[in-house]
């Protein structure tokens, strides 16, 4: 069982709840995504903020396996 934060997190960007002015209806974030045309760019910000779950939503990946999703489960070095 997965333990509640990761149950209560959102899982798009309807649910994603702060940053309006970035991923609301109409905002930048938003129509890159929508368009599937995301550029590069950096989330930063203090611990518990929801980078690491906007980039989540923003990736369309399931996040409930143990995999790390940010290199697909292999090794980094």
């Amino acid at each position: 069982m997965q333990p509640l934060a990761e149950r209560l997190r959102p899982k798009t960007l309807d649910e994603y709840i702060g940053q309006k002015h970035l991923v609301g209806p109409g905002a930048i974030l938003r129509k890159m995504i929508d368009a599937g045309r995301i550029s590069s760019f950096i989330l930063w910000g203090p611990p518990g903020v929801g980078k690491t779950t906007l980039a989540q939503i923003m990736s369309g990946r399931e996040r409930n396996s143990h995999a790390d999703w940010r290199n697909n489960g292999e090794s980094v070095v």
